[in-house]
């Protein structure tokens, strides 16, 4: 297999600028390339498709769909929660982010919609759900995952614990 183009199995190193409705939301200009297990999901599915095959120094601009993206917005993804089921010293208003439980254990993003005295109403949908994606992508390396890696199906940052 040679490892001289983004494939499957490989830990790519890219830099990177996503741009939404023309204004830059994330770049990694400033704080090093991200990197990623390519074939484990780790980054957009648009994204990682279109960079199949690029070479290391190669630059591309990629549009990724919401539905390659974050996912369509879903009208159906918000939730009236009762006021009483939040820790009475949570500051609570529109806008804020939490992290929620869901009934299997597994925790869910979801952004105050809006609130009255007893309900909270909670939107679970992605912040970037129904966005056009513009990436700007350059891959800076290439390299085999570490066994870890391979298990866990992400890349460890230098100084990870294990």
């Amino acid at each position: 297999m040679s490892k001289d183009t983004v494939q499957d199995g490989l830990v790519v190193s890219m830099e990177y600028t996503l741009i939404v409705d023309g204004e830059v939301l994330d770049t990694s200009d400033g704080v090093g390339p991200l990197q990623f297990l390519a074939g484990h999901d780790n980054i957009v599915p648009g994204l990682e498709r279109e960079m199949i095959g690029m070479k290391i120094g190669e630059s591309k601009d990629v549009v990724v769909s919401p539905e390659d993206g974050y996912g369509e917005f879903d009208e159906e993804a918000f939730m009236e929660v009762p006021r009483s089921e939040f820790p009475t010293d949570m500051e609570i208003e529109e806008g804020v982010e939490l992290s929620v439980t869901d009934e299997d254990g597994k925790n869910q993003y979801a952004r105050v919609e809006s609130l009255t005295d007893e309900t909270v109403s909670l939107d679970f949908n992605h912040p970037l759900a129904g966005a056009e994606l513009h990436f700007s992508v350059k891959v800076i390396e290439l390299r085999d995952p570490t066994e870890e890696e391979l298990d866990h199906g992400h890349v460890h940052e230098e100084g990870h614990d294990h």
